[in-house]
This record gives structure tokens, C-alpha cells and sequence, in this order.
């Protein structure tokens, strides 16, 4: 297939980040006395943006404004400062960035994590790699499955949608891909299982990152 451009969503594609996520969000629920929550949870709250996951995390009786909006601050202020602990990329991700950089491939990284940290994390992780464009939440700017952000993207590489693949771990971003008009590939290593990616739209599933190279060699 003709593809030119790759989109890859960060946690949970790129990087395992739910260590440090369910660390930083179980401080503070422990610091309230409010119930913790196992890391496997945290793979069902990631994907929609920390304030969903701050949302979700707390108890329902705890879900009003003044309190989804201090402990979402004191979240975000301890996951800045413990986002790159245990964080780390998986295995064959540097491996099949390396291939496609090598194949002339335009790059770009969407998270719906905020921006200044998807930007920490990637540079830290993937400093070297040169994407065309790495952004995150955005204020005044639609979250995922919005395809806003990824038609952006597409627009800035100078690539029409229909030669992009869109690569991610969840239901959120198979609709993203879908209203962009990209091929959405669906990694079967991350937050999310395979029903859930076939049922949003998912049209690959691999196993492995290098399986991604397949695709772009037909």
C-alpha cells in the first residue's frame, strides 16, 4: 500500500506509561483516603485525557467539579515530576522506528495526554527521532476520537489522509483513524483488547511492532 505518513498514539503504543500513570493518580486518591486502584484499572481510564482518568478514578460520590478539579491539579502536578519513572518504550518500538525513518516515512506522534507532557516524554524517549509533529491536549483544541488533530497533522506532512496509518491501543484511537480517513492499525501489546479494536473500526491488528513493516512493503 501507498502509505507515506504514520500517526502513532503514545501510551500504550509507543510507551508503557501505566506505571507511572496509576502511581501518581493513587497518591493522590491515598492522600483523600480514597480507594486505590490496581494498575490492570488504570488500563480501562487511560486514553480520554488525565481529566477523564481523574474523573473515573475518584468515587462516584466524590465526582464534583470543586474535587475532579483540585485532585486533577495535584495529579498532574505529581505525574510531571514522576512521568519518566518506570515509563519506557516496548520492545521493537526503537527497532521499527528506525526501519521506517530509513524508508523516508513521515512521522508525528497525537496523544490526548497534555501536550508539555507528551512532549517531555517523548523527548526524553525518543529525543532522536525526528517527527514531524508531536502534540497532545491542547486547550481550545478537540480531544481524540476527534479527527482534528490528526487531519492537522496529515495537512503539516503534506500527505492526504487515505496514505496515513493511524497506530493505537484503543477504541478511541480505531475512531480516530476512521474519521480521519486513515488506515488504522491496532496494537494488540497495549491497554486495550482486540475486541475492543476491532469494534471501533480497526482494520489490522499486530502483534509485534515490526509487523508494521508488512504493511508498508505491500
Amino acid at each position: 500500500m501507498n502509505f507515506k505518513g504514520i500517526i502513532f498514539d503514545l501510551d500504550g503504543t509507543l510507551a508503557d506509561t501505566l506505571t507511572d500513570i496509576a502511581g501518581s493518580m493513587n497518591r493522590v486518591l491515598a492522600r483523600y483516603g480514597y480507594p486505590l486502584h490496581e494498575n490492570e484499572s488504570y488500563k480501562m481510564l487511560v486514553g480520554r485525557g488525565l481529566d477523564n482518568l481523574v474523573r473515573q478514578a475518584l468515587p462516584i460520590a466524590a465526582r464534583q467539579n470543586e474535587i475532579i478539579e483540585k485532585c486533577l491539579a495535584e495529579m498532574m502536578e505529581d505525574y510531571n515530576r514522576n512521568c519518566l519513572v518506570e515509563t519506557h518504550l516496548y520492545i521493537g518500538v526503537r527497532e521499527l522506528l528506525e526501519a521506517l525513518i530509513q524508508m523516508n516515512l513521515k512521522l508525528a506522534v497525537f496523544s490526548n495526554k497534555s501536550e508539555p507532557l507528551t512532549h517531555k516524554i517523548v523527548s526524553k524517549l525518543m529525543g532522536d527521532v525526528p517527527f514531524i509533529k508531536v502534540t497532545g491536549a491542547r486547550d481550545g483544541f478537540p480531544k481524540k476520537p476527534d479527527p482534528a488533530g490528526a487531519l492537522e497533522i496529515s495537512a503539516l506532512m503534506k500527505v492526504p489522509p487515505e496514505q496515513m496509518v493511524y497506530m493505537g491501543d484503543s477504541d478511541v484511537d480505531m475512531m480516530t483513524a476512521n474519521r480521519a480517513g486513515m488506515y488504522a492499525v491496532g496494537v494488540r501489546w497495549g491497554f486495550r483488547d482486540e475486541k475492543e479494536l476491532l469494534e471501533h473500526g480497526a482494520a489490522m491488528l499486530i502483534a509485534r511492532p515490526h509487523e508494521l513493516l508488512g504493511l508498508i512493503d505491500r
